[in-house]
């Protein structure tokens, strides 16, 4: 087995086809063919189910590809290992939206200033499909909410805020759930950690909400809620941070459901030195409670 056949196989699996994925390589399609079927008949297993267009990962292939994924990160660390002190290359990352929106940007900025030969990469989403990113090797890193319990993984707290409900501005105060008992919610999707814990308010207090409505970003809940439709959860800091916010109405959870901590996690066997360095500028803002810049200053 070869690094260049995974290789291959990853751009494969991530293109969905040998054309495309030849592409990508510069490579001509029926050499990527013949190193793929190299690498299936050493494995004794076929990597993908073929369709008339494109290539279907096998069950097996999906397996697989986790390995891959894992086995070329630690080539790519091993290589900067023995390329000096200052990390270098790409850093894929993952964030919740509101942690990007609100608290990485200026700790990003100031990363990019001090590690100018890192080139960031941010995705955002739910939590729950950030960590299976992480996990499968796609994300080197990312910013949820937790602890995460999950032996492959390890992190740090980085941030700390709090969730709180908002609804129409004209709504009572609202104390608990059975307080909106039957209320429509507009949520992320359900590997949404904030959604969930939504639903557990509801659930422990002996009350259900509506229709669960699922939206992918914060203007649309508020717009929603604005409008009367229903409730939503956000945290505090991006509430603050909307421009319309005075047009709905913010009402405090029990403390058991508000407190957030934003943890940046990653792969106990995958710690590049990007993510290292990253890491130090974070403990270092919280230790300190100090801006990025002073951060970046205390490091340097």
């Amino acid at each position: 087995m070869e690094l260049a056949q995974l290789q291959i196989f990853r751009e494969i699996a991530d293109a969905g086809s040998v054309q495309a994925a030849a592409q990508r390589l510069h490579r001509v399609p029926s050499n990527l063919t013949t190193r793929l079927r190299q690498l299936e008949e050493e494995l004794g297993a076929e990597l993908f189910i073929r369709e008339k267009m494109r290539l279907r990962l096998s069950a097996t292939g999906a397996a697989f590809l986790e390995y891959t994924r894992r086995i070329l990160d630690l080539v790519d660390e091993a290589k900067l290992s023995v390329a000096g002190d200052e990390p270098r290359g790409a850093l894929p990352l993952g964030s919740l939206e509101s942690t990007a929106a609100v608290h990485i940007p200026p700790v990003l900025a100031a990363f990019h200033r001090r590690y100018a030969d890192v080139t960031l990469d941010l995705s955002t989403g739910p939590s729950g499909e950030l960590i299976d990113r992480v996990i499968e090797g796609e994300l080197a890193a990312t910013f949820v909410d937790g602890p995460v319990a999950h032996p492959a993984l390890t992190g740090v707290p980085v941030f700390d805020d709090e969730l709180i409900l908002i609804s129409a501005a004209n709504r009572a105060p609202i104390k608990r759930a059975r307080d909106v008992n039957g209320a429509n919610l507009y949520a992320f999707r359900s590997n949404c950690s904030y959604r969930r814990t939504f639903e557990r308010w509801f659930e422990e207090d002996g009350a259900a909400p509506g229709r669960i409505f699922e939206l992918e970003s914060y203007h649309g809940m508020l717009a929603c809620v604005s409008a009367g439709a229903g409730l939503a959860l956000m945290p505090a800091s991006l509430l603050e941070s909307l421009p319309n916010r005075s047009a709905v109405k913010a009402h405090r959870l029990p403390a058991a459901y508000r407190k957030v901590k934003i943890y940046l996690v990653w792969r106990r066997d995958l710690r590049s030195p990007a993510v290292q360095r990253l890491i130090e500028m974070l403990e270092a803002q919280r230790k300190a409670g100090t801006q990025p810049e002073e951060a970046e200053r205390a490091l340097a």
